[in-house]
């Protein structure tokens, strides 16, 4: 008999539904009662009110430009943990462990330091910005929400791609050289395919992250309606302005696309783990 079908008590288990409930129980206002107060107050008036605060001019801007500057942010931090999960898991060299608590670092640093940080490197006064014409400046444009999201997403997709690089078997890239395939054509071939899984799984959570990121690029951008105004500063800017309808509509979205990209990864999982296992 297996140790784990082996039951601890006969018969009725009261364990079972008293930790369940002990579970639910803290979640409930926790987690759950907010997150339905959102779809409870959004629809209290009618779908009319929620449907015409969703396609304001300003809530559809904020709603795009999160999606455009997380894509771009996704975008870039895919290709550098592939990369960077490529280097240190076949190099080994002096201040390689740096290396790697390095890029770990940004999921410490509160991401109001991190924005602060940017403004004093690509400020119009910062270490690199001074250097920059008024017409180039960097900062309260939509080029810093994408500064801003590489940095605060930086070590996800690497986080997630590394770890199958250190558990990938080596025969099959061997094999590939020893048929005279150059060392891309291996990469292209025979690496990457065995890394779908993983870079679908940190895509999704980089973009999931930067969607929502608000502390860091509150700074960077200047929270401009219509201009630099993500989704998330859209509805800290329609909260303060007393339009509850309006930032709850944009709360709404937020909550079920990120409901959605996490749903993908919950159940596509088996998926996922075989595309990085074929």
């Amino acid at each position: 008999m297996k140790i784990s079908s082996i039951r601890h008590v006969r018969g009725f288990d009261v364990a079972r539904p008293v930790s369940i409930g002990m579970m639910l129980g803290i979640m409930l206002p926790l987690v759950l009662l907010p997150l339905l107060s959102i779809f409870v107050y959004g629809f209290g008036k009618g779908p009319g009110v929620f449907w015409s605060s969703l396609v304001a001019p300003e809530a559809v801007f904020a709603l795009k430009l999160s999606l455009v500057t997380s894509f771009w942010a996704t975008a870039f931090n895919v290709l550098f943990g592939l990369f960077a999960a490529y280097v240190l898991s076949r190099y080994d060299f002096w201040g390689r462990n740096a290396v790697i608590v390095t890029i770990s670092l940004p999921t410490a640093i509160p991401t109001a330091v991190a924005g602060f940080a940017l403004l004093l490197l690509w400020g119009k006064y910062g270490m690199i910005g001074r250097y920059f014409s008024e017409n180039q400046q960097i900062m309260f444009t939509p080029y810093a929400i994408i500064l801003a999201n590489i940095f605060v997403t930086f070590p996800l997709a690497f986080g997630v791609i590394k770890p199958v690089f250190d558990t990938m078997s080596r025969s099959l890239e061997e094999a590939s050289a020893t048929i005279g395939a150059t060392r891309v054509q291996t990469f292209w071939h025979v690496t990457l395919p065995s890394l779908r899984g993983a870079i679908v799984s940190g895509a999704l959570l980089t973009f999931a992250r930067a969607v929502g990121e608000f502390g860091s690029t509150i700074l960077v951008s200047g929270n401009l309606a219509g201009r630099t105004q993500t989704a998330p500063l859209y509805i800290f800017a329609k909260f303060n302005e007393g339009q509850i309808e309006a930032a709850n509509a944009i709360a709404i979205v937020l909550a079920l696309l990120s409901f959605v990209i996490f749903s993908v990864l919950f159940f596509a999982r088996d998926w996922l783990e075989f595309a990085q296992e074929a």
